[in-house]
C-alpha cells in the first residue's frame, strides 16, 4: 500500500504542476496580445523615422561625422537583449548561443564588449568568457521608451568617445507566437540604405538645416536609434511571450501524459494488490 500513495502523491504533485503551466500559459498568450499590439503601432513609425534619417544621411558626409564615420576594425560593442525571467523555452539560450557564434566567427581577431539587456542573459554570460561592459535589468518595470533611450545614450556617448568602432544588437524578432528569429542587427555606424528608391520624394528633396547640417544629423541619429531601441525591446518582449506561452503549453500537454501514465500504473498496481488479497483470502479458507 506504501507503493500506491506514492504514486497517489506524485500524481497529485503532477496535477498541481499542470495547473501552474495551464495558468502560465494563459498568462502569457494576454502579454502576448498586447505585446502584438505595441508592435503594431511601432513598426511604422520606425520605418518611416528610418526612411527620413536615410534621405538626410546620404547627403551627409560620412567621414567627418561621428556617427556615420566608418570603423576601423577596433573594438566591436554587441547589445545583447534577453529577457529577466524564465520558463521561455530557448529563448534566452538561443541568443547566448547566436553571440558565442557571432564573436567567434566574425569578430574572432577584434576585441568585443558586451552590453546585456536582462536578468537571464548576465546569469548566461556569467560563465563565459566575454567582458561585460554594462547591463540593464528590469527595462519593463517602467516606460520602455526611457529605458531604450538610457541604452543608447549609454551606447552613443561610449561610440562618440572612441570606445567601440562598431555597435550591433542581438535580439529575437517576433515573427508569430511559435516563431522567433534571432537577429544581428547593426547600430553604430549609421549605414544609410543604398537600396531604396534614389528616384522617390525623399531623394529629390533638398533641406534647409538650423542651426547646421551635422547636428540637426546627430540628434536625428540619435533621435532615430532611440526609436528603433524601443521597437527592438517590444520585438524582444512579444518574442519572450510566445516561446513562454510555447513553453508551457508544451509543459502542461506533458504533465498530462504524465498523469495518463501515473494512473495506468495506479490502476495496475491496485489491481495487483486485489488480486493478491483475493488469492491470501482463498487460499485461507483452503486450508482450514
Amino acid at each position: 500500500m506504501a507503493g500506491l500513495r506514492d504514486i497517489k502523491r506524485r500524481i497529485s504533485s503532477v496535477k498541481s504542476t499542470q495547473k501552474i503551466t495551464r495558468a502560465m500559459k494563459m498568462v502569457a498568450a494576454s502579454k502576448l496580445r498586447r505585446s502584438q499590439e505595441a508592435i503594431v503601432r511601432a513598426r511604422p513609425y520606425a520605418i518611416e523615422m528610418r526612411h527620413l534619417v536615410n534621405g538626410i544621411a546620404r547627403r551627409a558626409d560620412t567621414e567627418t561625422h561621428p556617427l556615420l564615420r566608418k570603423g576601423r576594425n577596433g573594438k566591436v560593442g554587441i547589445v545583447v537583449i534577453t529577457s529577466d525571467r524564465g520558463l521561455c523555452g530557448g529563448f534566452n539560450a538561443n541568443v547566448i548561443n547566436k553571440l558565442m557564434r557571432t564573436v567567434k566567427a566574425d569578430f574572432a581577431e577584434r576585441d568585443v564588449e558586451v552590453t546585456v539587456v536582462g536578468r537571464k542573459g548576465v546569469e548566461l554570460l556569467k560563465r563565459r568568457n566575454l567582458n561585460v561592459r554594462a547591463t540593464f535589468i528590469n527595462v519593463f518595470d517602467g516606460p520602455v521608451m526611457r529605458a531604450a533611450s538610457h541604452i543608447i545614450d549609454d551606447i552613443v556617448d561610449d561610440f562618440k568617445l572612441g570606445g567601440t568602432d562598431e555597435v550591433y544588437c542581438l535580439y529575437n524578432e517576433f515573427k508569430s507566437a511559435v516563431q522567433q528569429m534571432v537577429t544581428l542587427e547593426q547600430l553604430l555606424p549609421f549605414a544609410p540604405d543604398e537600396a531604396e528608391d534614389p528616384q522617390d520624394d525623399a531623394a529629390l528633396l533638398d533641406f534647409l538645416y538650423e542651426p547646421d547640417q551635422e547636428d540637426v544629423l546627430e540628434r536625428l541619429l540619435v533621435r532615430h536609434m532611440r526609436i528603433q531601441m524601443h521597437r527592438i525591446l517590444f520585438e524582444s518582449a512579444a518574442s519572450e511571450h510566445g516561446a513562454r506561452m510555447t513553453a508551457m503549453d508544451a509543459a502542461t500537454r506533458n504533465a498530462g501524459e504524465v498523469i495518463d501514465r501515473l494512473t495506468l500504473k495506479y490502476n495496475r498496481a491496485r489491481q495487483d494488490a486485489i488480486t493478491k488479497e483475493l488469492i491470501e483470502v482463498v487460499s485461507g479458507a483452503e486450508a482450514l
